[in-house]
């Protein structure tokens, strides 16, 4: 059984340098229920003469969602004066994704964040959760396995706790989890609503974790990542929201978008299809 919706970060297709109307395109016809969008590709289109409406408008005909978008406003950045102009960037970006019909926005810890104790982070982010819910996308917090801070799914849980926010939804990267050295099962301690979306990807055993980069990331089922107990977790816990393949390779040898696309929808049900 696969309980999971189908996403597609749109990273997974930078070696074909398409623009954001040929990655919508390409998900769409692969068979993907949404698309995470980058920001900075919505924000090449509009240079170059496109608009939201009509960006928008192919969105809808496709049949697509975009469930959630990748930026790197520095919302918790340790140098007061970046991080207030994080916040303004944020502001505008998410005034964007708002107007473009997106629903959510990762919010990762970006920028300078040594030194940046968890209770100022938490402080932060009740800040930047504030400001994106009241223009009405929602923030994933989202950590990062080789960030100096935010590096753990066990400091992203107590970022939300202490945010003083309601109901925070936290970005899950198997990736993350890996480099970060997060314990799988400390999903236990989530609940369905508190999981915005989940990275799915897989790893090789070498490099090793302290080596390995995101270029090194491989298809579901195709490194050691443990991605059935995974599956297995999130289904306990009642998740059933969006798997998003989030890849960062350099080249698909000879293998077309949609090819690849389409190889990444097989690959995600193979890895995180559920024992009947």
């Amino acid at each position: 059984m696969f309980h999971f919706k189908l996403a597609l970060n749109t990273s997974t297709l930078i070696p074909f340098k398409l623009d954001v109307k040929e990655q919508v395109n390409i998900a769409a016809e692969a068979g993907y229920d949404g698309i995470e969008l980058w920001v900075k590709d919505i924000e090449e289109y509009l240079d170059n003469g496109g608009s939201i409406k009509e960006l928008r408008g192919l969105i809808e005909d496709r049949g697509i969602s975009v469930v959630n978008a990748i930026t790197f406003f520095k919302w918790t950045d340790v140098n007061e004066e970046i991080r207030k102009k994080g916040l303004d960037q944020a502001e505008r970006e998410i005034t964007l994704l708002k107007e473009l019909g997106c629903k959510a926005v990762a919010a990762p810890p970006s920028g300078h964040v040594e030194g940046v104790s968890l209770e100022t982070i938490a402080l932060h982010f009740g800040q930047l959760a504030n400001l994106a819910r009241r223009i009405g996308v929602e923030p994933y917090l989202e950590f990062w396995g080789k960030s100096k801070r935010l590096s753990k799914l066990s400091e992203a849980l107590f970022i939300a706790m202490e945010s003083g926010v309601p109901d925070v939804k936290v970005l899950l990267d198997p990736f993350h989890m890996y480099t970060g050295g997060s314990k799988i099962e400390n999903l236990d301690y989530l609940r369905a609503n508190n999981i915005g979306i989940v990275h799915v990807n897989d790893y090789p055993s070498t490099p090793t974790r302290e080596h390995i980069s995101d270029s090194d990331r491989v298809f579901p089922g195709d490194g050691i990542a443990p991605n059935k107990k995974l599956a297995s977790l999130l289904n306990q816990i009642g998740y059933n929201g969006f798997l998003s393949l989030e890849l960062f390779c350099e080249n698909f040898d000879h293998q077309s978008p949609l090819e690849v696309a389409s190889k990444g929808i097989e690959k995600i049900k193979q890895a995180y299809i559920l024992e009947d």
